[in-house]
């Protein structure tokens, strides 16, 4: 019986933006709520399989082929639950492609993210009810016989090596844990697309922790919602004294948000240093105006902003 690998890491994207475009250009569209494309990839396998004995026992061996090697992408700011959606569909496209049924469920995958038993180090002591937050985002190699369990592994000591590059200093400077950091990174990924406004948005959610003043990130309200991109969020969802409101409640979330990349976790450690407590989304849709002032927030024009 041939070895079973544990699923590689293939691609390590440090941004949202960046990330999503190099996807892209595989053929993949990732887009919330617009699925023209499944983001997947199929390569045949390479490698080295185990001998096995002559049937004969005469002691000659012979080479058994190597699995066929499977890919499957988790762009920047994908959440547990999307990450599952998206094994469901990268199954269906390697029986239908490749006729090849992979050990890999959603179901299982959900059930696997449930267990916080294998928490990175520095984050033990943290009341994280699941994974969300920790599911490293990043192009995986997998063959048939690879379980939810290796994948969510994987996907666990990708998010460690990336979080040896965060230096944490200034936010313990700030009484924040790694935990806090790391729901303000799903934060980030959820709201930046330029990456050069990362340390921004960072900065505008420090500021308005330190002033107690509510976050205000309706990306917050759509999870704890389960709201689709493509649905408005509706008024008493906004009104409503729930987890994740942030438009209500001070402070962070209970959980992060999605499971965000290098960029917004080193984003997320290391704010810019401004003053802006305030940013709104600008006609492009990708890009934010930023101001420490209410009268120009409120004065800013939203005419033509269908966002």
């Amino acid at each position: 019986m041939e070895e079973q690998r544990p699923p590689r890491v293939r691609t390590y994207r440090t941004g949202g933006g960046g990330g999503r475009r190099a996807a892209a250009v595989l053929g993949i569209l990732l887009g919330f709520g617009i699925l023209g494309a499944v983001a997947f990839a199929l390569a045949g396998g390479v490698g080295d399989g185990p001998v096995a004995p002559d049937a004969s026992g005469a002691g000659t061996s012979e080479v058994e082929p190597p699995k066929p090697i499977l890919r499957i992408v988790f762009p920047e700011g994908f959440t547990r639950k999307e990450m599952a959606s998206r094994i469901g569909a990268v199954n269906e496209i390697a029986l239908e492609e490749r006729g090849i049924t992979t050990s890999l469920q959603p179901r299982a995958y959900l059930a696997a993210t449930e267990q916080t038993t294998s928490l990175p180090a520095g984050f033990k002591t943290s009341d994280a009810p699941n994974l969300e937050g920790f599911l490293f985002p990043a192009t995986y190699d997998f063959t048939e016989d690879t379980t939810s369990e290796q994948l969510v592994a994987a996907q666990l000591e990708a998010f460690g090596r990336a979080w040896s590059e965060v230096d944490m200093a200034y936010a313990r400077s700030k009484n924040l844990t790694p935990y806090d950091v790391l729901i303000i990174a799903s934060m980030i990924e959820k709201e930046v697309q330029v990456p050069r406004e990362r340390a921004l948005v960072s900065a505008v959610i420090y500021n308005r922790l330190r002033i107690g003043m509510p976050l205000g990130i309706d990306a917050t309200i759509r999870y704890g919602y389960d709201i689709p991109p493509t649905q408005a969020i509706l008024q008493s969802q906004l009104d409503a004294d729930h987890p994740y409101n942030s438009r209500k409640r001070a402070g962070l979330t209970p959980t992060p948000i999605s499971n965000p990349g290098l960029a917004s976790l080193q984003a997320a450690a290391h704010p810019a240093k401004v003053d802006f407590v305030y940013f709104v989304r600008k006609p492009d849709c990708k890009s934010h105006f930023f101001t420490a002032s209410k009268a120009k927030f409120d004065a800013y024009s939203r005419a033509g902003t269908t966002c």
